[in-house]
């Protein structure tokens, strides 16, 4: 459960380990996109690729990543499983509403700022079908 955790909330182990609620900024998650990118393309390569490897696992990442809902957002701590954010929910700031959104072309718009322009007719889809997950155009 952790693991599936970390997958929306990658910073959990330190929350656990702090017994604190951490209320992490657009732009410190925007900084952990920027990692995983470096990380990506060392591994995959900088040619189109490794670029296109690292943005297909990077859009896999934030079909999971945008259910967080920062903690100053949140009505109640400690946030329940079940509860389930409003779903035209607005962020603190364009960046952080562009993090929340469950729209597969935003998550693209993401891939975009941190890869460069995706190839003309690129279409992503997550590939787990989980719940909480709907398409939406």
């Amino acid at each position: 459960m952790l693991g599936r955790g970390a997958l929306i909330k990658p910073w959990l182990p330190t929350e656990i380990k702090e017994r604190r609620h951490w209320d992490i900024s657009a732009s410190e998650r925007l900084d952990m996109l920027k990692e995983f990118v470096r990380y990506g393309l060392e591994h995959w390569g900088t040619d189109q690729k490794g670029i296109n490897n690292t943005r297909r696992f990077l859009l896999e990442w934030l079909s999971f990543l945008h259910r967080y809902v920062p903690v100053g957002m949140l009505e109640v701590l400690p946030q329940k499983m079940n509860q389930r954010p409003p779903e035209h929910l607005c962020g603190r700031s364009d960046l952080e509403t562009i993090m929340l959104s469950g729209n597969c072309a935003d998550w693209i718009k993401l891939s975009e700022m941190l890869l460069g322009k995706c190839p003309d007719g690129f279409k992503f889809e997550p590939k787990h079908k989980a719940n909480s997950f709907a398409k939406r155009e």
